[in-house]
């Protein structure tokens, strides 16, 4: 063995140096296929977070992941959508309640309150020299309570603008308020300067008088009118979308209850168990949220109806009717200062009382005014009305035949036959009638309110309870999957 060991020894011994075999260079082939291998891997390691996070979502346990973070986020959402838009509705009636019904009881009030004045001012004119004590309270108060009513209806009942600046019906407003903040001191001075002339026996204190006549109908009446229509919408706008159900939040629920359900049923077959308790307390307290929000909302919803049609409709058509007694009061006190003009004037007069007869026969023959206003207070107006007609149609008799003496006294006197103690009969119901829509409008936003209450916030806590709920038995059943 060691002999055959030498030769062979010799041979790769040269020089001293040993001579060992070459070792030989991979294919480049494989150098190349090693390569793309390396960068492969390189590539999917740099890619494997979202290519793990599909990889995963298509497994048992990633749906289980994926409807837990849909249905936890899609409770909590429609908790804080119901929160927000019931909270708006309560917001809104409680501005109704609280600043734009007063504003337009306000408004109602002022305008009212004029009319007072300019009648009391022509009767107290056509009564001749000093007038009597009555006559000068009544104006004096109808022009105190038309003060402060203009004080009280001064402001806005809405939101400024997007720039912040108030919208263009703000701006309306506040030209009628200038104008009859303006225009009153005026009327009030001509009413004085014609008083003053009348006890001196003065001739010219008709034409002062008819100077503030014409300022009151031409432009502080209208102005009044204005403003009283601009704070009703103010009501009846908030009224019609308060009307109707919150369809957005009814359907956002049901959606998530839907939700549920199904969940419930794929818990079901996948995990052999009949129960999630979790997703069953979810759906318990999703389905106590709807039902709470079906009972409350529609409650809501027919308290706001009934006071729009038992109360701020008829409301609005008695001041209506108000507004038009004012008026028949001006034009038949001026028959008897200007003494010209009657037909005109005798127009004004029957139109007016014309048109209040028709809107109680409006609204006696509607059966929602009867909530809120009798059929006695009325029957009191149409019979008021009709005894004032008649008393009406007395004193143009005088006045045709010249005997402007009995004219005057039918018309200024304090007997129960007199054309002013018709009139009188005529606003006391019409003002009962209207207390009565008021008070009836009044309780029927607080119940929609106090109805509404605490929902949305109940809503949001039963949401949150149920995304909690989802949660923890949901949590369980990811783990088993380890």
């Amino acid at each position: 063995m060691t002999g055959d060991a030498s030769p062979m020894r010799t041979v790769l011994t040269r020089a001293g140096r040993t001579v060992r075999p070459g070792q030989s260079s991979p294919p480049i082939r494989q150098v190349l296929a090693d390569r793309r291998e390396l960068v492969a891997a390189a590539r999917e390691r740099a890619q494997s977070p979202f290519a793990t996070l599909r990889h995963y979502a298509v497994t048992t346990p990633g749906k289980l992941v994926t409807i837990l973070i849909v249905l936890a986020a899609a409770s909590v959402s429609t908790g804080l959508y119901a929160s927000t838009v019931l909270e708006n509705r309560t917001q809104t009636l409680q501005r109704m309640i609280d600043r734009a019904e007063p504003l337009a009881e306000a408004s109602q009030v002022l305008y009212s309150s004029l009319s007072v004045a300019d009648a009391s001012a022509n009767a107290a004119f056509i009564s001749g020299g000093l007038e009597t004590p009555e006559l000068r309270t009544r104006y004096a108060n109808a022009l105190a309570t038309a003060s402060s009513s203009l004080i009280l209806a001064t402001g806005s009942s809405g939101e400024p603008g997007a720039d912040g600046t108030p919208d263009r019906d703000d701006k309306a407003v506040a030209a009628d308020l200038n104008t009859l903040a303006v225009s009153i001191p005026v009327y009030s001075g001509l009413v004085e300067t014609a008083r003053t002339n009348n006890r001196q026996g003065n001739p010219v204190g008709s034409d002062y008088l008819g100077q503030a006549s014409s300022m009151m109908q031409d432009q502080i009446l209208p102005a009044a009118q204005r403003l009283y229509e601009q704070r009703s919408l103010a009501i009846a706008d908030p009224q019609r979308s308060l009307s109707r159900p919150p369809w957005t939040v009814y359907a956002a629920l049901l959606a998530v209850l839907l939700a549920l359900i199904l969940t419930s049923r794929y818990l079901a077959r996948r995990t052999r168990r009949r129960f999630n308790l979790g997703v069953v307390a979810a759906i318990l307290a999703i389905t106590t949220g709807t039902v709470w929000l079906l009972a409350s909302g529609l409650m809501s919803v027919a308290a706001t109806s009934d006071a729009r049609t038992g109360g701020a409709d008829p409301l609005r058509e008695l001041t209506a009717a108000r507004i038009l007694t004012q008026q028949a009061r001006s034009a038949e006190t001026l028959a008897l200062v200007r003494r010209g003009d009657q037909g005109g004037l005798e127009r004004s007069f029957a139109q007016s009382t014309e048109g209040i007869s028709a809107t109680v026969a409006r609204l006696r023959d509607n059966e929602d005014v009867r909530r809120s206003v009798s059929t006695e207070q009325l029957d009191a107006v149409a019979s008021a009305v009709e005894r004032w007609k008649a008393t009406d149609a007395v004193v143009r008799g005088y006045i045709e035949s010249g005997a402007f003496g009995r004219a005057r006294t039918m018309t200024v006197g304090d007997d129960e036959n007199s054309s002013a103690t018709s009139y009188s009969a005529v606003d006391k119901a019409l003002v009962d009638a209207i207390t009565s829509a008021r008070t009836s409008f009044r309780d029927d936003i607080n119940t929609a309110q106090r109805v509404l209450g605490f929902t949305g916030t109940g809503i949001l806590m039963l949401t949150i309870f149920a995304a909690a709920a989802v949660i923890l038995g949901l949590i369980p059943r990811i783990r088993e999957y380890r």
